[in-house]
């Protein structure tokens, strides 16, 4: 094997440029796309090269893990406050869904999403907790991280946990700060109404967005004697739209009405000038959110989905079957079949069986 070559395997890096004058081998990785998990192989000493189709921009996989950082097949420009704002302005809705890691991220992400959400359900979806007052802020600043390596283009919110930000705005200031430099987030969520106004001034006088969170305030569900909807009565309604007032005027850019009737959220949407976004409010807000791992069907049979979730898939069903084939398929050895497996030259594997004999 050329020494270029050899170099280039122990390296990792496939340089364009020695690409044009090694040998065939290398130039068709010049020609190629990126690796795909099934692609066909051509071993060349310790260098695995595929010879699909699918090998893009002359990266050599050195790895037995492809990244997925892939972009996606049309590209949209990047989200931002002004998006959001012309599309309330126009009378689009936004779309928001919640991620917790980079494939739940990406798939948002490539199917449009104008915001995805770390939400603090990932401590009871993605962590198994009973309810999202056990999340830390490390933990939520871990799948921030994660997410935001994979949303290139929807605008990105994490949620401050319960904790994190009631005891004084400084407080909350110092926890968004880190959202922004450690969880790499464009913004944060937080709940409460009007008393939590000198907060989110707080925040946002120091330039990073705020998304508010009203009606059902989850962390603060043993306050509300649970997951109730709330705004029933013309008083328990004019209460959220004081709320909704309040946080309008600390300076949220938007704000979530959770389980909320359908025709007060679209009141308190019609008063307001920046965008609601409904999770258990109806179709007249200005958007929807739902937590991602619900709507695609992520979860054994059996599992409470609160009224206002539609269920547009069953990924937990599909995911079985695979994982049962799998499991089925190597008990039979069936799997892994020759296409799964790297050859060597016959000469080598007799050399190699002569000499385990010897030993």
């Amino acid at each position: 094997m050329p020494a270029t070559t050899t170099a280039l395997a122990r390296s990792g890096i496939l340089s364009l440029a020695r690409a044009t004058t090694t040998n065939t081998l290398t130039k068709a990785i010049f020609n190629g796309t990126l690796l795909h998990h099934n692609a066909s192989f051509i071993n060349s000493s310790s260098l695995i090269i595929p010879s699909s189709p699918s090998f893009r921009h002359g990266q050599v996989r050195c790895s037995s893990h492809s990244p997925m950082g892939a972009a996606p097949p049309n590209p949209r420009k990047k989200v931002t406050i002004n998006t959001l704002k012309a599309q309330h302005k126009k009378g689009d809705p936004i779309t928001v869904l919640t991620a917790h890691d980079f494939p739940s991220a990406m798939v948002a992400d490539h199917a449009g999403m104008d915001i995805v959400l770390v939400g603090d359900s990932l401590a009871m979806v993605a962590m198994g907790m009973d309810d999202t007052s056990e999340v830390l802020v490390e933990e939520m600043l871990l799948h921030c991280r994660s997410v935001a390596r994979a949303a290139k283009s929807a605008f990105t919110i994490g949620d401050l946990p319960m904790g994190s930000y009631e005891i004084a705005p400084e407080q909350a200031l110092g926890t968004a700060i880190r959202y922004v430099k450690e969880g790499r987030m464009q913004g944060v969520k937080l709940e409460g109404g009007k008393e939590m106004a000198p907060t989110i001034r707080k925040i946002t006088t120091a330039g990073i967005p705020v998304l508010g969170h009203i009606g059902l305030t989850p962390q603060r569900q043993n306050a509300l004697g649970g997951f109730r909807v709330q705004g029933k009565t013309a008083e328990a309604a004019a209460a959220i739209l004081d709320d909704a007032l309040a946080l309008q005027d600390a300076g949220c850019f938007a704000m979530v009405l959770e389980a909320v009737p359908e025709e007060v959220a679209a009141l308190i949407t019609a008063k307001l000038d920046v965008p609601t976004i409904g999770i258990g409010a109806g179709a007249g807000c200005s958007g929807q959110v739902l937590v991602q791992t619900d709507m695609t069907g992520y979860f054994p049979p059996g599992r409470f989905l609160p009224k206002f979730v539609k269920q547009y898939g069953n990924v937990w069903a599909e995911s079985m079957r695979a994982i049962e084939q799998y499991r089925d398929e190597v008990k039979s050895r069936r799997y892994p079949a020759p296409e799964h497996t790297y050859p060597a030259p016959k000469a080598e594997i007799e050399a190699f069986a002569k000499a385990v004999e010897k030993r």
